[in-house]
């Protein structure tokens, strides 16, 4: 199988990808795989964060479903509403607490909109600023999270964690290329966007 790295979640037995896609489908497919092969060594990973997640596959299909979490791996985050004044727009605010010392409070305070508008303007500026840099550590987290658990028994798996690091999609190539099919082509496809501003820097310069 050929597995894609949108893909939601993608389970793998042993070093083959057996499925990818939603949750339930993904599931299922790896409950049958264990069913017929019962020494089967299953991995299901987050396509999202590249991380393997817990799944409790005791039972029959429905019962192993019947268990999924909403969101395996989300922490829950209760989230309090901030009150509407007269005529305020429905804009998905939420209120929390947010500690700052005196001078900080102060500065805020003198910026037009307030406190709150001010905050939010320095988010969207600092999101904007850094937006390829945050990119560029999640696809670098994600693949090695997947590397981590995959490859770590694999050959060069320290070079292959250095060039993910470094930003060398080159030398990545090499050193996973002796890599089970698989299991290369989906560590590939998480690295990619960690490797893109190294190759859009390259043609600018070219």
């Amino acid at each position: 199988m050929n597995p894609g790295s949108d893909a939601a979640y993608i389970a793998f037995a042993g070093d083959r990808c057996i499925a990818s896609g939603e949750l339930r489908q993904v599931i299922t497919a790896a409950k049958e795989t264990l069913d017929r092969r019962k020494d089967a060594s299953i991995l299901v990973f987050d396509g999202r964060t590249g991380g393997p997640i817990d799944i409790d596959f005791r039972g029959s299909v429905g019962e192993v479903l019947a268990r999924l979490p909403e969101i395996p791996g989300a922490p829950a985050v209760e989230v309090f509403p901030a009150p509407r004044g007269p005529g305020r727009p429905k804009l998905g605010v939420v209120a929390r607490e947010v500690t700052l010392l005196p001078r900080h409070w102060e500065w805020l305070a003198r910026q037009s909109g307030g406190a709150s508008v001010a905050l939010r303007k320095l988010v969207d500026e600092a999101r904007r600023a850094n937006k390829d840099k945050d990119r560029i550590r999640h696809a670098q987290e994600a693949a090695y999270r997947f590397v981590a658990a995959m490859g770590e028994n694999k050959p060069h798996y320290e070079e292959v964690a250095r060039a993910l690091f470094s930003g060398d999609a080159e030398r990545f190539r090499a050193w996973t290329a002796s890599w089970p099919a698989d299991v290369r082509d989906y560590a590939r496809r998480l690295a990619a966007a960690s490797f893109e501003r190294a190759v859009t820097h390259e043609n600018v310069a070219g």
